[in-house]
């Protein structure tokens, strides 16, 4: 914020000594005699500059002036704080309604593609949903992929599980024929030991 200590080039608790030499080097630079060319801009800065060193330099001024304008700092302080928290409220109520459409637009894309849905008419629902173009087509790719996996995990999970069905039933099989030959064989030999059969 601009102020006139600002203009003169001073700090807020400048000296008396200070103030003239800052006003008198500032005043030195903007004369409009050594600003040829650009005399409107320096006769406007070096008003700017006489104003501020009349008021900075009488003592009684410069305190009405330094408690006006902290008055007016902190109240400016305070609107600025409360436009920056309704501008963050507003942010926030529009990432937040952005963020329960977005989840609408997947959960609709999500209940198509359960229902078998190709792609392209995920594409096409959440587009007759008011869903934006660009939005409509990454969640139709992310859902459809998503989709996509899940059947090709499902169908790798079943054929292993049929895998192992069928090497199951081949190993009792074996084991089967193996208990029906090895009792055999047993029998045998025993009745070829003693005449008898266990």
């Amino acid at each position: 914020m601009i102020t006139l200590y600002t203009t003169l080039g001073v700090h807020a608790d400048a000296t008396l000594d200070e103030i003239k030499r800052a006003y008198r080097r500032a005043a030195m630079k903007w004369h409009p005699d050594r600003n040829l060319g650009r005399e409107a801009e320096a006769h406007a800065a070096f008003q700017e500059i006489r104003d501020a060193y009349s008021i900075l330099s009488d003592a009684e001024q410069r305190r009405v002036y330094d408690e006006v304008f902290e008055q007016e700092m902190r109240r400016w302080e305070a609107e600025h704080a409360a436009q920056e928290e309704q501008e963050r409220e507003a942010q926030r109520e529009a990432q937040r309604i952005e963020q329960e459409h977005y989840e609408k637009m997947v959960a609709i894309a999500m209940r198509y593609a359960g229902e078998g849905h190709h792609r392209d008419v995920l594409f096409g629902v959440l587009l007759g949903r008011d869903c934006e173009a660009e939005l409509a087509g990454r969640i139709a790719d992310s859902v459809w992929a998503l989709q996509e996996s899940r059947r090709a995990s499902e169908l790798a999970a079943d054929a292993a599980e049929a895998k192992a069905s069928a090497g199951a039933a081949a190993s009792n099989a074996d084991d089967g024929t193996r208990a029906r030959r090895h009792p055999g064989a047993f029998d045998s030999f025993w009745h070829g030991l003693f005449g008898i059969r266990s």
